[in-house]
């Protein structure tokens, strides 16, 4: 007698060619059912890509032939046709886009970004790093690719542009294209564009996680974004004090909207605490404690670490080498602390969530 849980198991083995997720993650496994020695089920594609239907065809008998060399497996390969062009990612090489978001401005937003995008990296991860804060692009500066220009390639026709790169991140910024003292004037539909650009016409190259900054509070930028690819996750960043956390605690609210619904994966406390250089096992909670600890609780994630107040780590950022490759630094360990538990949250979420859909927005 076969088993379906035996069944269910061998197909986790077989990988979406186009999201990298296993078959049974990306839903593309449909009415399975267990007659004696017989397994029946469907694949639900989204194209009608004749190598690909060959490939998992193969892949899935392959995958149960290892548990039941004997069992007959009937797949019956189908086009999803009602899948329409609004559900589909613009960037199905991205396997995870995580927005870092905060309710207001210098709480550390950009420096957990870039410290995390570089400490991904640094663990093996294939990263990418959006500068969504037009308003205020530093990232450049703090991955040290200040006057650096994109490349623009032209691909079947059309002009793409190619993200820079920077300690092993891919990296796109407004910062790239525009002089650093230009202010920069934009709302609604230009905006917008701008973020689209960024998206849609850069050659993103096959990605395990785009990490993107967003502008501080509630916005043209986070509602663009949404409106444009599913996020899989948020990261929420706070200083510990009751100001910082009241602005979070709005920030955060956006995206648990019913009509929004983006998963908060993760709380980052940044100025946890200030250490001096000198006395590296003194903490001074100079902006009070346990902001983290409640908007975790009140976003119903975790808390992804504490992040010290040390000067170390502003030198970094504004050398352009991030604290985070400095090995054996002990900012540096916290933020490949909270990489780690960012890889953990965002594989728990995608094995227990739904996939984040595009927002529809009502007119």
């Amino acid at each position: 007698m076969l088993d379906n849980n035996a069944i269910v198991n061998a197909l986790r083995s077989v990988k979406d060619p186009k999201s990298g997720q296993n078959i049974l993650t990306a839903k593309m496994v449909e009415d399975l059912r267990i007659e004696g020695n017989n397994v029946f089920f469907s694949i639900v594609l989204k194209s009608n890509d004749q190598e690909m239907k060959t490939s998992l065809n193969f892949a899935c008998m392959e995958a149960i032939a290892k548990v039941y060399p004997d069992a007959n497996v009937n797949i019956h390969l189908k086009l999803k046709s009602d899948f329409s062009e609004d559900d589909q990612s613009i960037l199905p090489q991205v396997k995870n886009v995580i927005a870092v978001a905060s309710g207001k401005g210098g709480v550390g937003k950009s420096t957990v970004s870039a410290n995390i995008a570089t400490s991904l990296a640094q663990l093996g991860a294939k990263v990418g790093l959006l500068d969504a804060d037009i308003y205020g692009p530093s990232i450049p500066t703090m991955m040290g690719a200040e006057g650096k220009r994109p490349k623009i390639e032209i691909l079947y026709g059309k002009h793409k542009i190619v993200p820079v790169e920077a300690h092993g991140v891919h990296l796109m910024s407004v910062g790239f294209v525009v002089e650093p003292e230009q202010a920069i004037v934009l709302r609604g539909p230009r905006l917008g564009g701008l973020i689209r650009q960024f998206l849609q016409e850069c050659l993103w190259p096959e990605l395990d996680y785009l990490i993107i900054d967003l502008p501080p509070g509630t916005g043209d930028v986070q509602l663009t974004l949404v409106q444009m690819i599913p996020v899989t996750g948020v990261v929420m960043v706070t200083t510990p004090q009751k100001v910082a956390l009241i602005d979070a605690v709005k920030a955060m609210n956006m995206f648990l909207m019913p009509n929004v619904a983006v998963p908060i994966v993760g709380v980052v406390e940044n100025m946890s605490w200030f250490t001096p250089e000198e006395l590296p096992d003194n903490k001074y909670f100079i902006f009070g404690q346990g902001g983290g600890k409640s908007l975790a609780a009140q976003s119903n994630s975790v808390l992804l670490g504490q992040i010290p107040l040390v000067q170390s780590v502003r030198e970094a950022g504004d050398s352009g080498a991030p604290i985070s490759l400095t090995k054996g630094h002990p900012s540096q360990i916290a933020f490949e602390n909270v990489a780690k538990n960012l890889m953990r949250q965002v594989y728990i979420r995608n094995e227990t969530l739904e996939p984040t859909r595009i927002v529809k927005m009502q007119t």
